[in-house]
């Protein structure tokens, strides 16, 4: 299992993401309502993506892949991979990532719709 860490744009994107969700919620529970809404559902999307991440970097339903248009924070000539949070969804969101800095650790380097 691997240890997540983050820059500080990917931390502020989640934590933005999971208030949001808890937001809208709130308010859907409150009209007492079932049904997730869009944001909910994208915010649990993204978790599961980064539980997979954390288990198993190689795991199918990531579909991960290097990304070349991100340089690694701090190994140039390291790759930086892409896992897919969303499939055949308009401007899916995805998780930019890379491993370390350490053994056993992965930075989420960004988490963001599909650019």
């Amino acid at each position: 299992m691997f240890d997540l860490q983050w820059t500080e744009e990917a931390e502020r994107v989640y934590r933005e993401l999971d208030t949001q969700a808890n937001e809208i919620k709130g308010k859907r529970e409150k009209k007492q309502k079932s049904k997730y809404s869009k944001q909910e559902s994208l915010f649990k999307q993204v978790k599961k993506t980064l539980k997979h991440l954390q288990e198993n970097p190689r795991h199918p339903g990531l579909e991960t892949h290097p990304y070349s248009s991100l340089e690694h924070p701090w190994d140039f000539s390291q790759k930086v991979f892409e896992a897919s949070a969303q499939n055949n969804t308009p401007a899916a969101y995805r998780v930019f990532w890379c491993y370390g800095p350490d053994k056993k650790q992965i930075t989420i380097i960004a988490i963001t719709a599909h650019p």
